[in-house]
């Protein structure tokens, strides 16, 4: 397979390149993205894998996507879902008749973005090695991408780990995750801002070339984990198709029955993965997309409006979602309406901070995503009663999901929802909805509680957070990153 440019492509780089090139130097021609040229026509696999696990799955997908990865270290780096609770990487529990929870949060950081980042870490370590060259991996995180980013390359030969998040910006085990990790390759940085300035900062020190140089003076090279790297996106392809053949597996659907999937997104990587799972062939009605207060996407789908000048990012208490710059919409415009219009709705986007699809292009993007959103209160109040008559425990993502489900399925078909983090990363806010108060709870206190009151477990990892010494003290305004860094590298 090989991989091409989302704005085209600026006669200095390759036209296209292979799937490690592709991860290993993520950023493409004009700040852009890399997409594969082409993706292969799944119907038949998924057929015959109908009886296949997630591991056999997960190979036999990437053997189709044919990515010039050794088999070997494919094997291995799938191995690493044997970790996850029970060695079941993404377990589907039933919670209505037409409602599932596609529960992504079974790795060692309690959240989704272990099910990308444990095999690519990985893959990405296995290559730098293989070529010899060491790598800077950047990350920008609004709460879990940085955990799980230190957590797949901590102590890894030929990496080292650059981390931001917005200080303040996370909750208290988001944090503590990150700043207690004590690999020697791990710097971790607290930024006074939002994650959209972290992100920023990520995105314009991988197209800066005199931070590039800078890095060759100690002999390396710089790649990154956020989303914006493909090698992210092909693990989130996987549970998507898993959920599917899953309902399949259970009786709940017939092969061919289409299913909605409903994604509380921030960066719209996990969104992407269902689209593309859709377009090789998934029987996917539609791709439900929930936000909460900062509800840009919610906009862009369903006005074809993306416009930062009406909008101030909001803190709220799903904090992965407060984002306005979500990178992997990029991968959605260009693969439905090219890399010359992608560039000039992206050169819009920088120069005038918004831009506005046709009507056209807007019918287009809504053949197959849906979109809504809510509110704090909707959250808290969505998490008690689904405790109270479902028995079942969400954390404020997942209830932002629910409104999706209440108000966009318009077809009498199963919704999967895509559960992106441990109501334990967010137990604060989980006590406030199950006490009907909004006081200040410290993690502490509101695990005790919850644990008390609702005899639900606690991990290890989650318990022993609250005792582990701080490693990483270090917060800086965003103006002085690089510096940090290179600091960090020498």
């Amino acid at each position: 397979m090989q991989f091409i440019e989302t704005r085209g492509n600026d006669n200095i780089r390759e036209k296209e390149v292979t799937f490690s090139k592709a991860i290993l130097n993520p950023m493409a021609s004009f700040g852009g993205l890399y997409v594969p040229k082409e993706l292969p026509d799944l119907i038949e696999f998924y057929k015959e894998n109908l009886d296949s696990e997630y591991k056999e799955l997960a190979f036999n997908l990437l053997k189709e996507f044919d990515i010039d990865i050794e088999y070997n270290v494919l094997k291995e780096a799938i191995d690493l879902y044997d970790n996850f609770d029970n060695g079941v990487a993404c377990p589907i529990v039933k919670v209505k008749d037409d409602l599932f929870i596609n529960e992504l949060y079974h790795g060692p950081t309690r959240a989704f973005k272990d099910m990308a980042l444990q095999p690519f870490g990985y893959v990405l370590s296995s290559l730098a090695q293989k070529l010899n060259e060491n790598y800077l991996i950047l990350a920008a995180t609004s709460g879990d991408t940085g955990p799980a980013t230190l957590e797949t390359f901590k102590n890894r030969a030929n990496i080292k780990v650059a981390c931001l998040y917005p200080d303040g910006g996370t909750s208290d085990v988001q944090r503590l995750q990150m700043v207690s990790e004590d690999g020697k390759n791990l710097k971790v940085v607290g930024i006074v801002g939002n994650f959209d300035d972290t992100q920023n900062a990520l995105k314009s020190l991988l197209s800066s070339d005199e931070f590039k140089d800078e890095l060759k003076k100690d002999n390396v090279k710089l790649s990154a984990s956020n989303s914006v790297n493909f090698g992210r996106i092909i693990f989130q392809i996987i549970y998507h198709i898993h959920a599917y053949l899953e309902l399949v597996r259970k009786s709940e659907i017939k092969y061919g029955d289409e299913i909605y999937i409903i994604v509380p997104s921030g960066n719209f990587g996990n969104a992407l993965g269902a689209y593309y799972a859709k377009k090789m062939g998934l029987p996917v009605k539609k791709i439900l997309i929930t936000s909460n207060e900062n509800n840009i996407l919610t906009d862009l789908i369903t006005k074809g409006e993306y416009d930062l000048n009406s909008k101030t990012l909001i803190k709220t208490s799903s904090p992965a979602m407060d984002i306005l710059k979500s990178s992997n919409v990029e991968r959605i415009l260009f693969d439905k309406f090219g890399s010359e219009r992608t560039k000039e709705l992206m050169n819009d986007l920088n120069s005038n901070n918004s831009y506005k699809l046709s009507d056209n292009e807007l019918n287009s993007l809504r053949e197959d995503f849906d979109a809504t959103f809510s509110d704090d209160e909707y959250g808290k109040n969505t998490i008690k009663y689904y405790l109270d008559k479902y028995d079942y425990m969400m954390d404020p993502h997942t209830a932002t999901c629910i409104k999706a489900y209440e108000k966009l399925k318009e077809d009498n078909l199963k919704c999967v929802v895509c559960s992106t983090a441990e109501w334990t990363k967010f137990s604060p806010v989980v006590m406030n909805a199950l006490k009907g108060d909004n006081e200040k709870h410290r993690d502490v206190e509101a695990l005790e509680y919850i644990q008390k009151e609702f005899s639900v477990k606690i991990p290890n990892m989650v318990k022993g957070l609250f005792h582990k010494k701080i490693i990483h003290k270090t917060i800086i305004e965003k103006e002085k990153i690089k510096d940090e860094i290179i600091s960090f590298i020498k």
